[in-house]
């Protein structure tokens, strides 16, 4: 207990040395500098940088500009720690000690995370590594001891051969790991995002460099892991050779399919929101156009996932890429007793009438609704209708159900007959009856 008492004097004595040595105040002289001195640039910024200073209005870029402008909220920590990783070697030149500024600089790393964590970072497993690998960190270092706990981490290792295999190496792969996929993630979906509102760019032109954009920013990710790991980016030449084999090889559609959705993109054969009908009559609207296949989406809610090789070796139907405007037909049945050129014009009138049909003398001819003798049946004549629409006959645009319950009340309405099937029996011979 004695030996308690004495230790805690002596360690009271040095703080109180420490507390008011002129090294001490100095530190709090610079630390009270560098606090001034990023408020005052942090309010320089939000007022005087429009995209901090005005809220953002809906138009160009709005979900970058939006972001950047929240970003307003890091603005104190993020300055204050540059300055206090700039003021630790000063204070440690001139005045010989900078555990107080090494002290500020955690802490204002310790805000920052915090506020990362709370107001911007969505995702559960970055949050994590924040708060408990972020923050010891920057106790670690605050302390001096980080140097001290990676030499520690870095002992414990495994030897095969020449490779040596430490625990640091791994910890910091995962970490890092980690932070730059999400982070290649998050900037690829709002990359995307923006480079598809650029309504001064046509539809495939959007598409070519968003797939661009996605292929730079994954090969970045990779080679900043790569260097991470440790890994000498020289060695990625032979690596590249025998990528190259595996292509030729097991990787042969992969390669393939890469390639036929580049070229896709750049011929525009498709593009998105095409109605598209494939070989084997299978049909939908192309919604995704990824590295490795194409997403059509039909109508009654299914997802059908085409290799992009399919766009290239075998034939389909675009429907819609060129012209949206469509012609379908419509198959109905009259008796031969009816009067042609009267049910002609009502059948003509009736479609025409349709909000969704393209009708109006301004069209031509061929284009203006119509109907006509099909052929001749054995029950009655088998009228053809046809008409024009913008878009599919199907979903939203279903306009042929419509129509044909049109002319069904348009025939009714005027004595028209749809003739039941009839068949004529002639019974040759006598009937004998016991």
């Amino acid at each position: 207990m004695q030996w308690l008492i004495e230790r805690t004097k002596v360690i009271w004595q040095e703080a109180i040395t420490l507390l008011s040595s002129p090294e001490f105040y100095a530190q709090i002289g610079i630390v009270l500098v560098a606090l001034v001195l990023a408020w005052a640039l942090a309010a320089y910024c939000k007022a005087r940088v429009k995209v901090f200073r005005d809220a953002p209005k809906p138009g160009a870029l709005y979900e970058m500009r939006t972001r950047l402008h929240s970003v307003r909220e890091l603005l104190v920590p993020v300055i204050a720690a540059i300055i206090f990783g700039i003021a630790t070697p000063l204070s440690a030149a001139t005045i010989g000690v900078d555990w107080l500024v090494r002290a500020a600089q955690g802490a204002a790393f310790i805000i920052l995370v915090y506020r990362l964590a709370g107001h911007f970072i969505k995702n559960t497993t970055i949050i994590f590594i924040l708060k408990w690998i972020g923050v010891p960190i920057a106790l670690l270092f605050t302390v001096g001891l980080l140097d001290n706990a990676i030499a520690y981490l870095d002992s414990i290792s495994l030897e095969i051969g020449n490779i040596r295999l430490s625990l640091y190496a791994v910890l910091r792969t995962f970490v890092f790991g980690a932070v730059l996929f999400w982070f290649g993630r998050v900037s690829n979906s709002a990359g995307q995002r923006i480079i598809r509102t650029q309504s001064a760019l046509d539809v495939s032109t959007r598409e070519v460099v968003a797939k661009l954009f996605e292929i730079g920013i994954f090969v970045l990710m990779f080679l900043l892991l790569m260097n991470v790991m440790g890994i000498d980016l020289t060695a990625l030449a032979v690596f590249g050779g025998a990528l190259g084999v595996g292509l030729g090889f097991g990787l042969q559609q992969i390669a393939s399919n890469f390639i036929s959705g580049l070229i896709i993109l750049l011929d525009r054969t498709i593009t998105i929101g095409d109605y598209i009908e494939l070989e084997d009559g299978r049909t939908g609207t192309l919604r995704e156009l990824t590295m490795r296949s194409a997403t059509l989406e039909t109508y009654d809610g299914k997802d059908i996932m085409v290799p992009n090789e399919r766009f290239i070796t075998t034939a389909f139907t675009n429907w819609t890429h060129n012209n949206q405007k469509q012609r379908y037909p419509l198959h109905f049945q009259v008796a031969y007793k009816t009067d042609l050129e009267k049910m002609f014009e009502i059948v003509r009138e009736t479609v025409a009438s349709h909000p969704k049909v393209l009708s109006g003398d301004d069209l031509p001819v061929a284009e203006r609704p119509d109907a006509e003798i099909e052929s001749f049946g054995d029950s009655g004549i088998n009228i053809l209708v046809e008409f024009w629409m913008e878009g599919i006959d199907d979903g939203d645009y279903r306009v042929g159900g419509d129509l044909l319950m049109m002319i069904w009340t348009a025939l009714k309405a005027n004595d028209i007959e749809i003739p039941f099937p009839q068949r004529e029996i002639k019974v040759l011979g006598d009937v004998k009856t016991s």
